[in-house]
């Protein structure tokens, strides 16, 4: 099979995302319908990226470039030259570069060539504080290509891997759309099952009661930064759990890290455990919470990450978790974060102190369950879609160097 060595810019235009000005102006956001794609929206997509946090008006869009569903993008910073398909027609800010009018090149195929460059990329990159790539590395960028149809017949492969993890992580959504709205139904528009019999006493149905987190949790707190930093972490060991992995319903397995040994026992006092929840407590990130990853205890978190425990004979950990990620609850330890004199921030005492309403015993059972269940089928399709991930990227660099044929 012959393989011939291109400039990227030789068989695409490649462009760049641009941003109205100033980028924090309201005006272009209010009343916003198309989807503003920033870098951060890229951070747990996958392949595709499906929806954004914020959305542009029409007069903001003006500022920008409309890009149409597929459309590939490519990060400048941050998650260097991570590439992505858009699965929704939106605008894309200046942290992003694009590509389109292709000659010769399979743009699925350029996909999966772009994820064997980030390394490269990161190599090239320009300035020494923040690392970027911009339009001209890009264009100049070399790539070894086989003919059209052996681009189509490899990125089919690989694709076939990357469908199978998308129709997963759709599933394991839907999964968890279901346990959020049975949530909202029950504890928050109170249509629980026996709502027409119950009386509400002071705001509450009879027998509901208000609990601080102290009162049914055996262990809140957080960890600590491994001696050594980022540079005593290794590729397998035990799970480091960052803040990085932590998004609300949602553990991000990307950018895990990995402890030896004797780095693991010194922090055996922050051993994740089942049924822990997860919290953020610092940044930008502040009050993501999700449930602990079984596939991946037991773990140990950084100084980012709070650990709550909660104590299964006094309230169910997957109620108290959904009690958490309530609007209303999120709202309130968002407010709690803001308070912090020098950054965003939720502090061991605050989260003793913070409350959450108990319903009956039967009625926090039952949720309970159905979410546990819930639950345990996403940690199904999670632990296929890490074995599916390690066998597409096990094969990504064989198929791309043609040391495999398709």
């Amino acid at each position: 099979m012959s393989w011939q060595e291109r400039r990227i810019g030789d068989l695409c235009t490649v462009g760049r995302g641009s941003s109205p000005r100033p980028i924090n102006d309201q005006r272009f956001f209010e009343n916003g319908e198309i989807p503003w794609i920033k870098v951060a929206d890229a951070t747990a997509s996958g392949k595709y990226l499906l929806e954004t946090k914020l959305c542009v008006n029409r007069h903001g869009a003006s500022f920008s470039r409309l890009l149409p569903v597929g459309s590939l993008i490519i990060c400048t910073s941050g998650t260097l030259g991570l590439p992505i398909i858009l699965g929704v027609e939106g605008c894309i800010h200046d942290g992003w570069l694009y590509t389109y009018d292709y000659k010769g090149l399979d743009p699925e195929f350029f996909y999966y060539f772009l994820q064997t460059q980030r390394n490269y990329f990161t190599s090239v990159a320009y300035r020494a504080a923040i690392q970027n790539i911009n339009t001209e590395i890009l264009r100049n960028t070399a790539i070894r290509l086989p003919m059209l149809d052996v681009q189509s017949r490899i990125a089919s492969v690989l694709k076939s891997y990357d469908d199978l993890i998308e129709n997963n992580r759709r599933r394991m959504a839907l999964l968890e759309d279901s346990a959020r709205l049975l949530y909202r139904e029950w504890f928050v528009r109170l249509r629980f099952p026996g709502y027409e019999h119950t009386r509400i006493v002071d705001g509450v149905p009879q027998g509901w009661r208000k609990v601080s987190l102290a009162e049914i949790t055996s262990k809140i707190g957080s960890g600590f930064t491994p001696r050594g930093g980022e540079s005593s972490y290794l590729p397998e060991g035990t799970p480091l759990i960052r803040s990085m992995n932590v998004y609300d319903d949602l553990f991000d397995d990307g950018g895990l890290a990995f402890l030896g040994e004797d780095q693991a026992a010194t922090l055996a006092g922050v051993t994740v455990e089942s049924k822990d929840i997860l919290l953020n407590i610092t940044g930008a990130s502040v009050a993501r919470c999700c449930m602990a990853p079984e596939r991946y205890l037991p773990a140990r978190v950084n100084q980012h990450v709070m650990i709550i425990r909660v104590d299964p004979d006094k309230a169910d950990p997957f109620f108290v978790h959904k009690a958490i990620n309530s609007d209303e609850r999120k709202r309130q330890l968002l407010s709690y974060a803001q308070k912090g004199s020098t950054r965003e921030a939720l502090t061991k005492e605050g989260m003793a102190r913070f409350e959450v309403t108990l319903p009956t015993a039967t009625l926090m059972r039952q949720f309970g369950e159905i979410a546990a269940q819930s639950f345990r089928q996403r940690e199904v399709l999670a632990l296929q879609n890490k074995k599916l991930r390690a066998a597409h990227d096990l094969l990504l660099p064989r198929l791309m160097s043609g040391e495999i044929a398709a």
